[in-house]
């Protein structure tokens, strides 16, 4: 959960390191805190297409040591979706869809206080302790995602936004919007290298969603600054999956144990005969 006396998630990504976020999206908050033991750089929510409820995000955010910070990714756009993310402890949102700078700046709005935003002052856990929570507010990092072809023609835009702290490319929704779905074609690869290069030209950071640990490793050694290190959807179904493998596959034969070689008649033949004379 967010401590806003000491923030992590900003100084992570200013850091130039690659953060490694582990990605939830069951809504079990069990789950969440068996990976977390695990010493995820960075653990994300979310609240678009997870099973994620209101009480549950509260109860997942809580059981988040402070020093592993909690984004959420948000349903939409709005004052109100980004509003009960950080109300809930969110150290940060990731904005799904976000296609213009305008939309960007919307979602910087929304995720803080006046002046420099119209974030409502309310949500439990900021009440409980308010004055210490608005003055370390501006720790508060927001990611806007660009996952659409009118994302990518506008990700100059979306780059000089000022409040944004991270570009964050959803994948996926990428290769949909590029007609590219289910195979990342050789134009989708393109289109994340260009966001990835114009985030560079503009000392923006930027993440990319991988699925698989290689993938994340592999995005990591080309200088992204976060990746998907796993995601507890994968990681359930292929646990099963291989355990199912495993039990119904058949077994390796055993091989008989060998046998040992009978030894020739005459060089038994003295053992015998020095037995007799004793």
């Amino acid at each position: 959960m967010f401590d806003p006396k000491r923030p992590t998630l900003k100084s992570m990504i200013h850091s130039g390191r690659c953060i490694g976020a582990a990605w939830f999206s069951l809504g079990s908050a069990a789950i969440v805190e068996l990976a977390v033991a695990s010493g995820p750089d960075a653990v994300v929510i979310d609240m678009q297409h997870g099973l994620w409820d209101r009480r549950e995000l509260e109860a997942v955010i809580g059981a988040v040591p402070s020093r592993i910070p909690v984004i959420v990714r948000v349903a939409e756009n709005s004052a109100l979706a980004i509003g009960t993310a950080l109300d809930a402890g969110a150290e940060g949102v990731i904005v799904p869809l976000v296609e213009s700078a305008k939309q960007a700046r919307a979602a910087v709005r929304h995720a803080m206080y006046p002046p420099k935003g119209h974030r409502s002052g309310g949500g439990v856990r900021p009440l409980k302790d308010f004055v210490p929570y608005v003055a370390g507010a501006d720790s508060i990092a927001v990611i806007v995602m660009i996952e659409t072809d009118a994302g990518l023609q506008a990700a100059e835009e979306i780059a000089a936004v000022e409040g944004v702290d991270m570009i964050f490319i959803g994948t996926g929704d990428l290769s949909l919007s590029l007609g590219t779905f289910p195979a990342h074609r050789h134009d989708h690869t393109v289109a994340c290298a260009d966001i990835h290069r114009i985030c560079r030209a503009a000392y923006m950071p930027c993440g990319v969603f991988t699925g698989r640990p290689e993938m994340a490793a592999m995005a990591r050694s080309q200088g992204y600054r976060m990746v998907t290190t796993a995601n507890d959807i994968d990681i359930v179904q292929r646990g099963f999956a291989e355990v199912t493998r495993r039990f119904r596959d058949p077994p390796a034969p055993v091989p008989p144990p060998a046998a040992e070689p009978a030894l020739p008649r005459a060089a038994r033949a003295p053992a015998i005969e020095q037995k007799s004379k004793a």
